[in-house]
């Protein structure tokens, strides 16, 4: 029965997540340590498994579709491997240090919720349109290593850091900078979760499950996106990951909310 809990988490992260743009791993790691008493190094190992699932999807979806810079995906992919691996190595000295972790997750998820505030609040600009991601080499190997760093260590990547990097500093067309991040992330996630299956902090059927409900719910969620206004639930989820952000926080100091 409870695997059936985490079928309907996975989906409804994949909805949302289709939705807003965010992937859905930003989703399911807060719902696992918190409503499922995760700990806190299993909630990351486990969220990044099952996002190997949607991303791998996402990224043969987009790839199809034409949505991919195939030099820029190879550039930020291979760098983020290297970036994975020393963040993994740093994940495996301070993975029993549940406190610390969370801290780290508490503070990543304040660029999450500043994020979904302002373009709720406020709108984006559409980029310019092109087929071509813009930016050095060194640039974009330079953001593939640094969130590959930050994917070996707190499980997120895609969806959290890859799609707005790639909108703000690179100026990428919105379809391109997502295709782009799913066709580069989906390597750092496959080498972080191999790196967490190691480590023995992945919960391996569960994440199975939530990747496969993930995998459907986005499918649903990109639907949406033409039939609402997503502005309006980002700016409420904006709120929702304000209230998570600091529950993590709170939680290093001992102070449950």
């Amino acid at each position: 029965m409870i695997y059936i809990a985490y079928l309907v988490v996975g989906f409804l992260a994949g909805v949302i997540g289709g939705l807003l743009g965010t992937g859905g791993c930003a989703l399911i790691m807060p719902v696992i340590r918190f409503g499922f008493n995760f700990d806190p190094a299993f909630a990351v190992g486990t969220t990044l498994t099952a996002v190997v699932f949607t991303a791998g999807s996402g990224a043969i979806q987009h790839f199809t579709m034409k949505n991919v810079d195939l030099s820029t995906a190879l550039q930020v992919g291979l760098s983020g491997i290297v970036g994975v691996i020393v963040g993994s190595f740093v994940f495996g000295y301070i993975k029993t240090y549940g406190e610390l972790i969370d801290l780290i997750i508490g503070i990543a998820f304040i660029i999450v919720s500043i994020r979904m505030l302002y373009e709720g609040m406020f709108g984006t600009t559409p980029p310019p349109q092109g087929n071509q991601v813009p930016g050095t080499v060194l640039s974009k190997s330079a953001l593939g290593s640094g969130i590959g760093f930050l994917t070996g260590i707190i499980g997120l990547g895609g969806g959290y850091a890859l799609v707005p990097s790639f909108i703000y500093f690179f100026k990428a067309p919105m379809k391109l900078a997502i295709g782009t991040s799913m066709a580069a992330f989906v390597w750092m996630a496959l080498v972080g979760a191999l790196f967490k299956i190691y480590q023995d902090v992945v919960n391996l059927p569960v994440a199975v499950v939530l990747g496969v409900g993930a995998l459907v719910g986005a499918i649903y969620g990109a639907r949406l996106v033409a039939k609402l206004k997503p502005n309006l639930l980002k700016a409420l989820f904006g709120f929702l990951f304000c209230y998570v952000s600091l529950k993590y926080i709170l939680l290093y100091f001992q102070i449950h909310i």
